[in-house]
């Protein structure tokens, strides 16, 4: 708890790095962009400036709330009946044809640009050290690291970067990135040009392009970050804020409209009826999800208004037997809709390998920031002697002929990380995230409601025991008891283990009567929260 500053991150490096930066003057904003970056740099099996980032962002001069997506397009030569001719029937889980364009860089500088007041060299420096002198590697960050050794062995740049003596770095040894620290440091020197159109730009499309990527320069030369207007719902009186499409913040609205109808505090918290309600209404909204989820401008305003309504919700929880799992739901039938049913599922295919990180200041900006290069070390590629991971997000793209998200030219790919913001009063209450591909939405429900309907602290609610519906059946975590369990099966469904793990967490809640910040963050990660 704090008054002055709060920042909550997965790593306790960059928590620091980020309130240091408000220590000496800085706003949310400065500081949020500065913990973005000692991320990159300390936790490079999950993020990094070859990644995309989602941000909500909230101003206390005009009272607003924005969103920034910096999430970027595939190539303006991307053509799904060229993968299809290569002899594909998905766009790859990994290498040089799952890479977009990443918009991390951009979203930095869009950020700083429009509501930081430190110049993107200052902001960059705490990365730049650890890159250059080295950083004691973390328990969890080491094992994810020690996992992925095969993957990094068969790329010569990556491991040449990421296998110092042929083997990952144990924690607590010292690793250094001094590829990445000259990358960092030209961007520090020149900006962003220098990733999207200056000698970074031209030495990942040299090497992508000898991989086979279609990606050229003109395709990193024209990506922009967006700023966007949040998608909001209500929930208990309370107004929710989540990214609009290419994300799957929806999803995370649709199930909380659908709970909304029933007295959740009264069936228990983390019971059998409850967490059935909390599966089924996942499973309906991700039916929606993966028919409709795509760039937005693929996903007509119909579709967003008829999927966040309350009516509509409504009408899909009536489809819910709170006695039996159904055996499938179907996406809704609506008149706009292109494709056929169903689209690129993320579900059992990753790890959810991303970092949360949410700011709060005393003078009122509150920062809820996304950023990541999907699964464990994103493509497997290291481009060229710069040290950057390549994220593999265009594998998220469709080969179903007229689906949303087919793959296509200067498209943006659905996207599973979605920073999240509640507001009361038209004032930010809580901003958080929990990290975790398919496990994000279901994991803002489940704080939300740990919050909301139960009365959990900030801290209490992102360290609960959570449950994750995955396509083959619903993992529960060891804190869930074996009554529980039993009920779930003989409801119907299939208990099994989690590959992904059940994310991570990170939170501040500004109580509205004191101002006070309080900040949570989740033990399933390396993190911490810091005040002042």
């Amino acid at each position: 708890m704090a008054r002055r500053g709060v920042v909550a991150t997965s790593q306790p490096l960059a928590s620091a790095a980020g309130l240091r930066v408000l220590m000496e003057g800085g706003n949310a904003v400065d500081a949020a962009v500065t913990a973005a970056a000692v991320l990159s740099v300390v936790e490079p099996s999950m993020n990094g400036l070859g990644g995309d980032l989602f941000a909500i962002v909230y101003d206390p001069a005009s009272r607003s709330l924005r969103g920034l997506n910096a999430s970027g397009r595939s190539a303006r030569a991307a053509s799904a009946d060229d993968l299809r001719a290569r002899g594909c029937d998905r766009v790859p889980e990994h290498g040089a044809l799952s890479v977009s364009v990443p918009g991390v860089v951009d979203g930095w500088a869009q950020l700083l640009a429009r509501g930081g007041t430190i110049p993107f060299s200052r902001a960059l420096a705490p990365a730049i050290e650890y890159a250059r002198h080295g950083f004691p590697v973390a328990e969890i960050v080491g094992a994810e690291w020690q996992k992925a050794e095969a993957f990094l062995a068969a790329d010569p740049h990556a491991a040449k970067t990421f296998l110092p003596a042929g083997r990952a770095p144990r924690p607590g040894e010292i690793f250094a990135n001094p590829r990445l620290a000259a990358s960092l440091e030209q961007l520090a020197l020149d900006g962003p040009v220098a990733f999207y159109r200056g000698a970074l730009a031209q030495t990942i499309v040299a090497d992508l392009q000898q991989r086979g990527s279609l990606l050229d320069a003109r395709d990193f030369a024209e990506t922009h970050a967006d700023w966007v207007e949040p998608l909001r719902t209500t929930y208990r009186g309370y107004e929710v804020c989540e990214m609009p499409p290419n994300t799957q913040g929806l999803t995370a609205l649709e199930m909380l409209n659908i709970l909304e109808g029933d007295d959740v505090r009264t069936l228990g918290h983390n019971s059998a009826a409850c967490l059935h309600l909390l599966i089924e209404a996942k499973r309906i909204a991700f039916a929606d999800r993966d028919a409709y989820i795509a760039d937005p401008a693929f996903v007509p305003p119909s579709v967003i208004e008829t999927l966040l309504s309350k009516s509509y919700a409504a009408a899909r929880r009536r489809e819910i037997d709170p006695r039996r799992a159904a055996r499938s739901y179907a996406p809704a039938a609506l008149p706009d809709r292109s494709g056929a049913p169903g689209g690129p599922t993320v579900e059992g295919r990753d790890r959810g390998d991303t970092v949360y990180l949410t700011v709060a200041d005393g003078q009122g900006h509150v920062v809820s920031l996304i950023q990541s290069i999907f699964n464990s070390f994103g493509a497997g590629i290291v481009a060229g002697d710069t040290g950057i991971v390549l994220h593999n997000r265009g594998s998220l793209f469709s080969l179903q002929p007229g689906h949303p998200c087919e793959i296509g030219p200067h498209k943006r790919p659905m996207h599973t990380i979605i920073p999240a913001m509640v507001l009361r009063d038209g004032r930010p209450w809580l901003s958080f995230g929990v990290m975790g591909g398919d496990l994000q939405p279901q994991g803002h429900v489940q704080v939300l409601a740990n919050l909301i309907d139960f009365g959990m602290n900030v801290q209490e609610a992102g360290e609960a025991a959570r449950a994750r519906s995955l396509a083959a059946g619903v993992a529960l975590e060891s804190g869930i008891p074996s009554d529980v369990r039993a009920a779930l099966a003989a409801m119907g469904h299939t208990l099994v283990e989690s590959p992904g793990g059940f994310g991570g967490y990170q939170g501040i809640l500004i109580d509205p009567e004191t101002g006070v910040l309080m900040g949570g963050s989740d033990p399933r990660k390396d993190g911490a929260a810091m005040g002042w």
